[in-house]
């Protein structure tokens, strides 16, 4: 409450002859808490609330300049105060895409999604953003023996699984590594795309934004957790991007059969690292709503292994991780 107060202090010294109400936009996964200032006029402005002990909003602000800038549509920053932690946005609405998206209107709304996205991987300059690299990609792929096989599903690997568990995020990051580099948002999906009225869509937390693989942003959209659409619809929409892309001028691979290895197997990364970070919310941070889309990602990435034989030694684990499970 004493920090909702201090909020409500500091958007006053802004509007002081305008009243407004304050009501709960949103939470996420981190610190920050949103919320949605209506004025008299029945106009709208958000707020963020990112407590500076737990969060740093200059990652947010630097990006948000940067896409912006791009042509993309981000939450505009009217006003800021570092040292208590609030940003004033503009009002992006509070319809998702995961809340919109249905068979009659997805073609329009992965169009608009993906035309976005290129704007923002045209706009990519190698040292703006800090580097998606060997490093960042082994700590994400770690959190899945420590956090889904070890505290998850309490199984400790033998000698022989770690060694091919190690195999193939070898061959994962040396795939990832390998591909062009461009902007990644890191979690452009259903839950972070707003359907807007103008220049749709709007684009939301874009903090943890990085220049690294081409594919990663597609991987995140079409292999989404929370929504599943049938795999020859999301080959459609992939070449549609890679056709724009293409004649867009970005890096894309130049046949597009290797541009979809490139993307398989960077949603095989993401969806290691996902699964790691959705058993950590649960067991570390006690949020148990991420455990229902665990399947749908699991699913994504039973795919990717049966189809590639460079993720085959992982299909083997995953097939005994089950087993053992059974038997528990």
């Amino acid at each position: 409450m004493q920090r909702q107060k201090q909020l409500t202090e500091w958007l006053s010294s802004l509007y002081p002859n305008q009243p407004f109400n304050l009501t709960p936009a949103s939470a996420d996964a981190s610190f920050r808490r949103y919320f949605r200032a209506t004025f008299a006029d029945g106009s709208t402005k958000v707020l963020m609330d990112a407590p500076p002990q737990h969060e740093d909003c200059k990652p947010f602000l630097h990006v948000g300049k940067l896409f912006e800038a791009a042509g993309a549509h981000v939450p505009h920053v009217y006003a800021q105060d570092l040292a208590q932690g609030f940003l004033l946005l503009s009002d992006l609405g509070n319809t998702t895409y995961l809340q919109a998206l249905h068979e009659g209107n997805a073609q329009a709304l992965y169009g608009a999604a993906t035309d976005a996205l290129i704007k923002i991987q045209l706009a990519s300059q190698p040292n703006e953003l800090p580097p998606y690299d060997e490093a960042l990609l082994r700590r994400e792929l770690n959190l899945f023996p420590e956090w889904y096989i070890a505290k998850h599903l309490g199984v400790t690997l033998t000698v022989k699984q770690q060694a091919k568990l190690e195999e193939v995020f070898a061959r994962l990051i040396a795939n990832n590594l390998g591909q062009p580099c461009v902007y990644v948002h890191r979690d452009y999906h259903s839950r972070n795309l707003m359907v807007t009225v103008d220049n749709n869509p709007g684009v939301i937390d874009f903090q943890d934004a990085v220049y690294g693989p081409i594919t990663y942003d597609l991987a995140s959209l079409f292999k989404d957790a929370y929504v599943k659409w049938e795999e020859p619809q999301i080959i459609d929409w992939l070449i549609r991007y890679w056709q724009k892309a293409r004649k867009a001028g970005l890096p894309v691979r130049e046949d597009f059969g290797d541009f979809y290895r490139d993307y398989e197997l960077m949603g095989a990364q993401r969806h290691i690292k996902v699964l790691g970070i959705f058993a950590r919310l649960y067991h570390r941070d006690g949020k148990d709503g991420y455990l229902k889309d665990m399947p749908l990602v699991m699913e994504y990435l039973h795919k990717a292994c049966e189809r590639y034989i460079d993720l085959k030694p992982l299909l083997n684990i995953l097939l005994e991780l089950n087993a053992q499970a059974g038997k528990a």
